[in-house]
């Protein structure tokens, strides 16, 4: 499922008011809002991302065909980059 783009619109702090119902039906199509009080902005409205669920199947079909991990050579890779300090030799 592909989510509509946030898209920002501007509203005053009566518009909200006013319009609660409308206001709401645009958050859930994905609409963002900058609220205004005297035009000076005073909050952001925006939609609830849902986490998307992926299937076991999912996972394992994208993880199908590839080479198994290498622990010592991650590892070394990791270390390569950061301090390694204390650590469990992976066997």
């Amino acid at each position: 499922m592909c989510y509509a783009p946030l898209v920002q619109r501007k509203i005053s702090q009566r518009e909200l008011r006013n319009n609660s119902g409308e206001v709401m039906r645009a958050l859930e199509a994905g609409v963002s809002f900058l609220v205004t009080r005297n035009g000076v902005p005073v909050g952001e409205l925006t939609p609830v991302r849902k986490p998307r669920a992926t299937s076991k199947e999912e996972v394992l079909r994208a993880f199908r065909g590839l080479e198994p991990i290498d622990f010592k050579r991650f590892r070394e890779d990791i270390d390569a980059f950061m301090d390694p300090g204390p650590r469990e030799e992976f066997e």
